[in-house]
């Protein structure tokens, strides 16, 4: 698989932890930074991560920072993109087969290292399962224009 990983400054060594993971499985991996733990905006390295699973350049892509949060609201401002903030191999295999989630997000200050890789291996070996999920999903990636939408909400 091509995967696309990045962080923040805060999660550098969980990013270089999960890459070499990554490779020693067979994937191809692209590390699109940071390259030091210097402080930086995770927006920026979030947007970037999002270009390049929604251009296809990637087929997954793995988002890191302080709590994961942050990044992941970033990631999720692609359309084409379905990131998932996870915590434990059960939500990492539900993102996938329920959401068809294409980037995972994890956050490095609270989640240790094996737990980040068991949730990563989860992620990558699970499915789409389809089905009654295929058309929620579809309404992901094409959310109706605020003004057009008529979710039955009232103010």
């Amino acid at each position: 698989m091509r995967i696309a990983i990045a962080s923040d400054h805060a999660a550098i060594e969980l990013k270089a932890l999960l890459r070499e993971h990554m490779i020693e499985q067979g994937h191809e991996v692209a590390d699109l930074g940071p390259e030091t733990a210097e402080r930086v905006d995770y927006p920026d390295y979030g947007y970037k991560l999002a270009s390049v699973v929604a251009d296809g350049t990637a087929e997954y892509g793995v988002a890191l920072c302080g709590s994961g949060i942050g990044i992941s609201i970033a990631v999720n401002r692609e359309a084409a993109v379905r990131c998932a903030l996870v915590s434990e191999p059960l939500s990492a295999r539900l993102a996938r087969e329920h959401n068809d989630a294409n980037v995972i997000a994890m956050g490095a200050r609270l989640l240790g290292p094996e737990m980040a890789v068991a949730c990563l291996d989860t992620f990558l070996s699970t499915a789409f399962s389809g089905g009654r999920h295929c058309g929620r999903v579809d309404k992901l990636s094409h959310p109706p224009h605020r003004a057009d939408s008529n979710s039955g909400v009232s103010a």
